[in-house]
Formats: C-alpha cells, structure tokens, sequence
C-alpha cells in the first residue's frame, strides 16, 4: 500500500494559519518581483493567426449542498477576471502567472462572494469560483506546446464524479497568490490566451503564430481508491500525455502529474464495478 501520511489532516491554530499564508503571499511578491523570470504582460485584442486548441466548460452545475447563488456569483467573478487575461500574448521565454495579471480578487474590484473548498468543505469567499478558469487555461495547456511549470491541485477529492469528462486531477487549483497557475513558453513563437462566456459555459483559445505541429491525447494511469492507515479514503492517479504528428505517429509519451485527495464522499459503487471489469 502507498504511504499518504503527508496527507493526514493537521489542525493548526488560527494564529498559525494566519501568519502561515502571511509567509507564502509575500514570498510570492518576492519571487514576482525579484525573481529571474520574465512574465507575460502584453494583451492584443486581435487573436494570433493559428488555432492550436479550444475547450469549453459549463457555467452551472448541479452539486450536492451547493446554493445556486453561489455559482450565479461565480459567474460575475469570472467576467472579472476574464478581463485581465484575455489575449494575453505568452512571448518565447515569458512566463504566464494567473494571479499576477488577476491581481488579489478583492470587493473593490467588484468580485463577489462565491463558492471556496476549504479543508474538504465549501463556503462562501471573495472571488470564489476563480478556479473554473485556471483548470481551463491548464487543460487547453496540456493540449499545446507549452510547459506548465507551476500547478497545484486540491488536497480534498469533495464531489462525487458526475458527468465528468476528463480524468480526475486534471485540473489546477488556486489561491491568492501563493497556489499560482504558471506557464512558461519554450518554443520559438507566441502564443496567445483568448477567453469569453457564452450564456452557459466559459469559453477558451489558446492561438500561436505558427501552424499547429502536434496533436495530444490527456489520459489517466494509475488511478486507485486506498484506505489510509487513519480511515479515511484516498484516491489517487497519474496524468499522462501522449503527443503526436499531424499524420498520427505517436512521438513520446510524458508523465504530466500526480494526484493524491483524501475523499470527502464514500466511493462510488460504479467505480468498483469499473475497476472488476478492467475499465
């Protein structure tokens, strides 16, 4: 059996937990500001000439003790949000960082109280909701040539799999600004971030000055349901990329990431079905 330990709940004082964040956020200032990277500012509204890839993902969903308000304000944090990003160009050797062209997501700027997981629960907080768009960017990311360098993902599996049509992990939490979605471009041409809402999903792009050379396929490996030595269920898996030729001949296949959450649900019964047929 795996070792999880790591992933044992900790109750920490308040007080700790305070000035613990306090410690992240302005060593993240440090690093934006100091650091050796260079981060991407310049936004166009034209979209650069070649389409590399496109996902959408839905405004509303039915989730168990989640009020629709919730998401009727996720809604307005994202057109926020959106605004900032929008036709971000990625310039070879730039690096993105989602919360740099946010900024902190605060009622001045108009965010609202949406819906935030903490410690495997939700409640309402500023700019909840926010993570709807960094699991797009990194999903349209893995299905591109750029490099993710920085993502994090959410310790606590918290909903039941309900529709869902990408493997589990696949995508990228965040939290001001210390859990940061960041990419960085190694090729030799730009490439570009376009975003917009339709009345219900929000809507991504990611285009490039040259034509598209590759095409990817996200799977998952590895994936289980153990019981950790303290009782509580934890799943985990592997995300994988395969990528390919324009003619289809697969190039490699790359480890992408690993994900380990301790589930806030008991395992479903079909995911046992699944795992005795082989699925």
């Amino acid at each position: 059996m795996r070792m999880f330990e790591e992933l044992k709940p900790i109750k920490r004082s308040k007080q700790r937990a305070f000035f613990g964040k306090k410690y992240h956020v302005y060593k993240r200032y440090l690093n934006w500001y100091l650091g050796t990277a260079t981060f991407s500012k310049e936004i166009r509204e034209e979209s650069l000439k070649y389409l590399i890839t496109t996902h959408q993902s839905p405004l509303y969903r039915v989730l168990k003790d989640v009020d629709m308000w919730m998401q009727d304000n996720k809604v307005i944090n994202l057109e926020i949000a959106l605004k900032a990003i929008n036709g971000i160009v990625i310039k070879p050797g730039e690096t993105f960082s989602y919360w740099k062209l946010i900024g902190r997501p605060n009622k001045t700027k108009g965010y609202v109280p949406g819906m935030v997981l903490h410690y495997g629960k939700f409640k309402p907080g500023i700019g909840g909701g926010l993570c709807q768009l960094s699991n797009l960017i990194f999903w349209m990311t893995l299905h591109s040539p750029l490099t993710v360098v920085e993502r994090h993902r959410h310790g606590f599996d918290v909903f039941p799999d309900s529709n869902r049509t990408q493997p589990f992990g696949s995508g990228a939490t965040c939290v001001y600004n210390y859990r940061d979605l960041q990419i960085t471009n190694e090729t030799e041409e730009a490439y570009q971030i376009k975003l917009h809402m339709t009345e219900d999903h929000l809507v991504g792009q990611i285009t490039s000055e040259k034509e598209k050379c590759f095409k990817y396929e996200i799977y998952e490996h590895d994936h289980e349901i153990l019981m950790s030595s303290w009782g509580s269920y934890i799943r985990h898996n592997e995300i994988h990329r395969k990528v390919f030729n324009m003619e289809g001949f697969m190039l490699y296949d790359e480890f992408i990431c690993e994900n380990n959450a301790l589930m806030m649900y008991e395992p479903l019964l079909t995911y046992e079905i699944k795992k005795e047929q082989g699925v």
